[in-house]
């Protein structure tokens, strides 16, 4: 079966009508127009305790248009993709851009930034051609296989009185096509499948007490997926939850899972953002070329790594991706400028947003284990609950739970704990990192190790 039979995907049909778009726009009085065609398909089956408990399946697809009208700019989007009636839904649109403020600041990117090389949207690799091929029962016997609620004796309980109450998943797939093009000569298109599967599971201590914990897997092509032992995972670590004990609050060395590792690192690519830096809602004002973080720290964006999670050549403007340094050895590299908001700045312009980051891992460890072992003493975080940031100042105060380790090895878990500081001052602590980012995210940021952390029970 041909790929190009995917509902999905999107049509010549529908890619001349975009087309069409494009230059009835700049007919009716538009002197510079950019139009973003998308269309996803999603299939998910959710399950509980070894069951089909629900099914979805949703086709969506929609049209983003963005005009530049006498100096004046206003987007629009609409899912009603008929010609005639995205005819009239133009010209309401151009008339009503007339009637906006001038922006002298709106204008498309220069020709010579936007992408040339994502014509058929299956450049990175990202596209499984095997997404065809699968069935609405294939979906159920793979979703069936994962579970671990019926397959294991452990829901009868252990010699703790520990049973495993409840477990909720959810297999999903989904396939995504769109299409950016403008009045300039744009044409970018990217398209890629995805494959998810999550657990959720409860146990039941002898008391009554419920403890929960989760796991995940994500992936572009099918084969890569780790569906088989999601569910065990998310078992294990809902029943190393159970046993909580309280500890005193103090100065600890904290290590950050890789699983919530993201929690410390967004905060600081936000503050790189136009918009944050622009509205001086930024704790990194001014940081351009400036060392600000420890000289083991090394960030990267790396956005065209063929058949990686996050991958894309081009962001939503259009404008080409590269690889470069977001911060290097502690000095601050670059600033996130789309078009617009660098003319706002009056700098140069970069792309949009951190596409696919990467954390460089410090200090010989490779995994968590290697990690704990060389912070000794400390408090593993395995999850955020809560709290709160300041992105003007960088401070923070966050919920966590996790583990007190001794000599390297977990001890008890621990929970209904506050971590609290600035994101400066943490990163300034940082010890080492290890080599364990989840290639399913694009975000790939190791586990963490930071010394002297204000930890309050």
């Amino acid at each position: 079966m041909s790929s190009n039979k995917i509902a999905a995907i999107l049509t010549q049909a529908e890619i001349d009508l975009a087309q069409h778009c494009l230059t009835f726009a700049q007919e009716e009085g538009a002197q510079k127009v950019r139009i973003t065609l998308s269309k996803s398909l999603m299939n998910l089956i959710g399950l509980l305790n070894g069951e089909v408990d629900k099914t979805a399946h949703a086709l969506d697809r929609s049209l983003q248009l963005q005009l530049f009208v006498d100096g004046r700019y206003g987007a629009f989007s609409t899912n009603k993709l008929e010609k005639e009636g995205l005819e009239t839904f133009i010209r309401e649109a151009i008339d009503t851009v007339k009637m906006l403020q001038a922006d002298t600041c709106r204008d498309l990117p220069a020709p010579e930034r936007v992408a040339k090389d994502a014509r058929t949207g299956r450049e990175l690799g990202l596209f499984d051609p095997a997404y065809d091929q699968l069935t609405a029962e294939g979906r159920r016997e793979l979703a069936l296989a994962s579970c671990h609620f019926k397959a294991s004796s452990a829901h009868s309980g252990d010699s703790r009185g520990i049973s495993l109450l409840a477990e909720e998943g959810e297999y999903s797939d989904s396939v995504f096509d769109t299409l950016t093009i403008d009045s300039q000569g744009l044409y970018a298109r990217h398209t890629e499948t995805s494959f998810e599967i999550g657990y959720e599971t409860t146990v039941e201590d002898a008391r009554g007490n419920h403890f929960s914990s989760y796991w995940w897997d994500a992936a572009p092509l099918l084969q890569d997926l780790r569906w088989k032992e999601c569910a065990a995972i998310a078992y294990k670590r809902a029943m190393e939850q159970v046993g909580p004990q309280e500890i005193e609050g103090g100065k600890y060395t904290v290590v950050v899972d890789t699983e919530c590792a993201s929690k410390l690192l967004t905060p600081v690519l936000n503050a790189l953002g136009g918009f944050s830096l622009q509205q001086k809602n930024s704790f990194l004002v001014d940081s351009l070329g400036k060392q600000l973080f420890p000289e083991k720290l090394t960030i990267l964006d790396l956005p065209r790594a063929a058949g990686e999670t996050g991958s894309r050549l081009f962001d939503s403007e259009g404008v080409a991706t590269r690889e470069m340094s977001i911060v290097d050895k502690g000095v601050v590299k670059t600033y996130f400028l789309n078009t617009y908001m660098a003319a706002k700045m009056e700098m140069e312009p970069t792309i949009e947003d951190a596409i696919r980051v990467k954390v460089l891992p410090t200090g010989g460890h490779k995994t968590l284990e290697d990690l704990l072992k060389a912070a000794g003493d400390c408090i593993l975080i395995t999850g955020f609950n809560g709290g709160n940031s300041n992105p003007a100042t960088g401070n923070f105060s966050y919920g966590i739970e996790g583990f007190l380790v001794k000599d390297g090895k977990k001890v008890h878990p621990v929970r209904e704990l506050l971590i609290t500081g600035n994101f400066l001052q943490l990163w300034g602590k940082l010890l080492a990192t290890a080599d364990d980012a989840r290639p399913c995210l694009s975000k790939l940021i190791p586990s963490l190790a930071f010394t002297n952390v204000d930890i309050s029970a």
